[in-house]
């Protein structure tokens, strides 16, 4: 689980000046290419020249930057934060409404049972060392993560892809899957024939763009592929500098980066010759609810035992409470200031999202619920019953200084309906023993529905909550089965809420979802980025999807 980049609030002042020298460090060795020569866009008060105009500069975050390089088979592209890999061409890929669209495959299809998945695809394509890309290419690329136990990109349900022929794929699936299409869009293909174990440093591939140079915890230079086989990038070079938030400021302030990443505590702040721009997200910020008595245990893959269930939210009452007491609008004015919009689930606006997972401020509903379960005030506010008091420890990230804001204001609120809880910050280290026992501060969220199933199949690898329903299963399987993505959006619906069970707040109450969080940048005046798709969890390369398109006037 990886969570924003922004720093503690402890460390900020201190990292303010270490900031301030990390952007005179970068005036003076950004975008050093092999002549030496400092080309950046707008570095120092030098300001734009023509030659720069098909070139931007953009600031994200120390942890956007691949600790495996530019390899699909790892990391780049897939896993948690999924973004288009730029430097490799895809099978298909997804527009600005997440419609898919044809990229390396010209056409594909699924058979009636649901296992066979067929993909034919361009015969004109090469890599940027000229050997011609094939099926083979495909094949190896995915068997290769099937058999690795380092790739993030989740293939479990492929046994093997086969290349027919030279234009032809097919992909052997175990069960039905038809989230494997969002997968697939974002899955570089490597060439079987130049993969070895420097290739994360050394990518050879067939899209957009080439990988100029990388220095490692500083930059990514990125330029046009020349041979590329779609239509010419307009940005001809791509420059990625990976820093801390405080040194991606100062470097605005200082005019030496074209787009930088920011949050909503610095989002008062106004740079001349910059624009603060806010770009929808499904980037959303939740509790998880743990459904079980306190005592049991959670076994994860290589035998992980955790604890799990606790005393208070095993109760539906609470759950439902918690829920219905949240004001989101509040958080979102206090904690983000105002940059982002009430959440209800991991993925709201999707078409894969159900309008039941929506749920109104209503304390007063929320006080008699807990009445009629039994939970009584005490002297202190808190409720009690049968002894166990409605006290709850919530688990925060410690250097995430939004998250934190956030685990208080819901303090505060939930106080209001006499349910205690206790913010406890910590590193994830710290945080994951009490995944199944204690609520945590998530964040989630994607432009694929693969989420909705992690986070809600009984045996799903993000079921914090421990809510195991056969109903809920049997609609995320046939949501899975369906060939066509479209018909399997009622399933996805149904497993909210089916009229009897679901995870939504009027069912089993599994998660408190608060806020969906924009993604905010300082944007230099001038540069016109082009229309963004819903960014997914996670502040970094989604942002540069269709960087290609982006302009300066």
């Amino acid at each position: 689980m990886s969570l924003l980049a922004g720093e503690g609030v402890s460390r900020r002042a201190a990292l303010r000046a270490l900031g301030s020298g990390l952007a005179a460090w970068t005036a003076s060795s950004l975008l050093t290419g092999c002549s030496g020569e400092v080309t950046s866009k707008g570095l120092g008060s030098a300001g734009s020249a023509a030659s720069d105009a098909k070139q931007v500069v953009v600031a994200m975050n120390t942890g956007s930057e691949p600790a495996a390089g530019f390899d699909p088979l790892v990391a780049w592209g897939c896993g948690e934060h999924v973004h288009e890999p730029l430097i490799q061409s895809t099978l298909i890929t997804t527009d600005e409404n997440l419609a898919f669209q044809n990229d390396l495959a010209t056409s594909y299809s699924c058979s009636d049972d649901g296992l066979v998945w067929t993909f034919t695809i361009r015969d004109d394509v090469c890599f940027t060392d000229g050997e011609p890309l094939t099926a083979s290419d495909v094949a190896f690329t995915v068997n290769s993560i099937i058999a690795s136990s380092a790739s993030e990109a989740d293939l479990s349900m492929v046994d093997e892809a086969v290349a027919v022929n030279d234009t032809v794929v097919e992909f052997h699936l175990n069960k039905p899957y038809n989230a494997l299409l969002y997968t697939l869009a974002v899955l570089g293909i490597v060439p079987e024939h130049a993969y070895d174990e420097g290739y994360g440093e050394h990518p050879v591939g067939s899209g957009r763009y080439i990988l100029e140079r990388w220095d490692r915890g500083q930059q990514a230079i990125f330029r046009a592929n020349s041979d590329y086989y779609g239509e010419v990038p307009v940005m001809e070079r791509v420059v990625v500098v990976f820093m801390d938030e405080d040194a991606a400021l100062a470097a605005v302030q200082a005019g030496q980066v074209d787009i930088a990443y920011t949050y909503a505590t610095h989002a008062a702040a106004r740079y001349a010759g910059y624009e603060l721009v806010s770009y929808a997200t499904v980037d959303s910020r939740g509790i998880s609810l743990p459904c079980v008595p306190a005592g049991a245990t959670k076994v994860e893959q290589l035998d992980m035992a955790y604890p799990a269930g606790n005393d208070v939210t095993c109760d539906i009452a609470v759950r439902r409470a918690i829920n219905m007491a949240i004001d989101r609008d509040q958080v979102i004015e206090h904690v983000l200031a105002g940059y982002g919009k009430p959440a209800y689930s991991v993925g709201d606006d999707m078409p894969w999202s159900s309008p039941d997972m929506y749920v109104e401020l209503d304390r007063d509903g929320a006080r008699a619920l807990l009445d009629e379960a039994g939970w009584v005030e005490g002297a202190d506010g808190v409720r009690e019953r049968d002894g166990v008091r409605a006290s709850l420890d919530i688990w925060y990230a410690a250097d995430d200084s939004v998250r934190q804001a956030m685990a208080y204001e819901l303090a505060d609120q939930l106080a209001e309906i006499g349910i205690e809880l206790v913010p406890h910050g910590g590193s994830w280290d710290e945080i994951y023993p009490h995944q199944y026992e204690d609520l945590v501060l998530w964040g989630w969220g994607s432009n694929s529905p693969i989420e909705v199933y992690a986070l809600n199949y009984s045996t799903g690898w993000g079921n914090y909550a421990c809510y195991e329903s056969a109903a809920i299963d049997g609609h995320l399987d046939a949501a899975l089965a369906e060939s066509d993505v479209e018909e399997a959006y009622a399933h996805w619906q149904l497993a909210a809420w089916d009229g009897e069970d679901g995870f939504a707040p009027c069912g089993a109450a599994t998660w408190a979802w608060i806020a969906n969080v924009d993604h905010l940048y300082f944007k230099r005046d001038g540069l016109v980025v082009a229309e963004q798709k819903p960014h997914p969890h996670g502040h970094g390369w989604s942002l540069v999807n269709n960087v290609d398109r982006w302009t300066w006037e």
